[in-house]
């Protein structure tokens, strides 16, 4: 079974820095790759980027490039996603997200807060 167990949320200031993990666990990266969503108040949960052996990091919003990135550890099963010169407009619950083709799984989510 897919599970997925995101970390590392928190609060910064505007400018700062964050690193999430998401430790996964039930396939590898051979198998699927791996993406963050977030979700702010009041808005749709919306796509990031995610990465994969097979084809590296793939971006789903212009507005984090340059600034997030993922990287991954298949050692220990863990997904990273670095966020820097972060904005109040970056505040939100983050999630990890696998396509298996079958069906979607996401983790539980991890707090974001940014203060001006």
């Amino acid at each position: 079974e897919v599970q997925l167990v995101e970390s590392g949320g928190g609060s910064v200031q505007a400018g700062g820095s964050l690193r999430l993990s998401c430790a996964f666990s039930g396939f590898t990266f051979d198998d699927y790759g791996i993406g963050w969503f977030r979700q702010a108040p009041g808005k749709e949960r919306e796509g990031l980027l995610c990465i994969s052996r097979r084809d590296g990091i793939t971006y789903y919003a212009d507005f984090v490039k340059g600034r997030f990135t993922m990287s991954y550890d298949s050692g220990i099963n863990t997904a990273y996603l670095q966020m820097d010169s972060l904005q109040p407009e970056d505040m939100g619950v983050y999630y990890c997200h696998v396509d298996s083709f079958v069906r979607d799984y996401w983790g539980q989510g991890t707090q974001v807060t940014v203060s001006s």
